[in-house]
């Protein structure tokens, strides 16, 4: 279910687009990931202090360009409708505009209003980028976020190597809060985009970009690159999940808590099995597995989609992506594994213990 919009004050709103929202508590687990996916990524609304003032610089350059459209139609209409016969194409010494007659007022003034219009969205655009820079409050929550070809690696940053673990495609937040984001790479250039919440910040190998995110209303936002990345960029989504500080922050112990050993005989089987088969590439916290190719996989069964949102986190795709990931996202690093059939329940098995 998508909850209805609540106007801002002063903050124009898309009426045709629909929102980028959808509430957590009425959307829960996977059926959240089937939800958001069929969501737009709509600009044209914002939730957070981040998001509002650019949206509303996009709403009013967009209202000021249509009324120049409107008024430079009417104007040439008008001349069209009202010419008079014999004019000057009749009399080549006759000039449409000179100085005797009455057309080069009108030029002057068009140039004066173009000129203020102007000078006037520069100064708006500036003072937002001003207001957008850095976050009114400071926060003490950092992420980190890699952009590997084709997914996002999200690493929640402490002052202790207790307070710091990853996971992958999905950025929990507490709603109302500033987070403080750093943008790395290492293969190629990529952009973070969060429509709803921020705008586009490339992420360039060898270079640390900074940006800000905040939600001002509890849900599920949808993200994506947004530069052109390689064969696979446009499955390339993550999801930005806003929720009220006490859930985020049992999300948050959730997460620093390493894989669980209290698993039943096939899970168990699964541990062994993807520890000789999928270790080299996946972590495992709290496991021998400390590969760093892939995703880390701690907590994978919690989140809504596998595959940087390619497909919804179900035991059914999960099978399907482990026997042939190439099928669903071509050129992707995950290898073509030959597992038997009883293997790959069984480390499926595992995997759905990780939560």
């Amino acid at each position: 279910m998508v909850p209805a919009e609540t106007a801002r004050s002063g903050m124009m709103r898309s009426a045709f687009l629909g929102g980028t929202l959808a509430a957590v508590d009425s959307v829960p687990g996977a059926a959240a990931a089937e939800a958001t996916q069929s969501l737009p990524m709509n600009f044209l609304t914002g939730y957070g202090d981040r998001a509002f003032p650019v949206v509303n610089l996009t709403w009013g350059v967009l209202a000021i360009s249509v009324i120049v459209v409107i008024v430079i139609t009417a104007l040439l209409l008008g001349a069209l409708f009202r010419r008079r016969p014999g004019g000057w194409a009749h009399d080549p010494a006759r000039l449409p505009v000179s100085r005797e007659g009455n057309g080069l007022p009108w030029i002057s003034i068009g140039v004066g209003i173009s000129t203020v219009v102007l000078f006037g969205t520069v100064v708006w655009t500036m003072t937002t980028l001003s207001a957008v820079m850095e976050p009114d409050e400071d926060t003490a929550l950092t992420i980190e976020v890699d952009a590997h070809q084709w997914w996002w690696e999200v690493r929640y940053l402490g002052d202790s190597p207790d307070e710091i673990f990853t996971t992958a495609n999905e950025i929990h937040i507490p709603v109302g809060r500033p987070v403080r984001v750093r943008l790395v790479g290492g293969d190629v250039i990529h952009s973070f985009w969060v429509p709803a919440l921020s705008g586009k910040t490339d992420v360039i190998p060898g270079r640390t970009n900074r940006t800000w995110i905040e939600a001002s209303e509890p849900g599920v936002y949808r993200g994506q690159c947004a530069e052109y990345c390689g064969l696979q960029h446009a499955k390339m989504g993550l999801f930005v999940i806003a929720s009220p500080e006490d859930e985020f922050e049992a999300w948050r112990e959730a997460q620093l808590a390493p894989a669980s050993d209290d698993i039943a005989e096939d899970a168990a089987r699964g541990r062994e099995d993807f520890m000789r088969n999928c270790s080299a590439c996946h972590t495992v916290r709290g496991t021998p597995a400390g590969g760093a190719v892939g995703p880390d996989l701690t907590h994978v069964a919690s989140r809504r989609t596998i595959a940087a949102g390619t497909l919804e986190n179900t035991p059914a795709n999960l099978t399907a992506w482990i026997e042939d990931a190439q099928t669903f996202k071509p050129g992707n690093r995950m290898p073509t594994l030959d597992l038997e059939g009883q293997t790959l329940m069984d480390i499926v098995a595992y995997l759905e213990t990780l939560e």
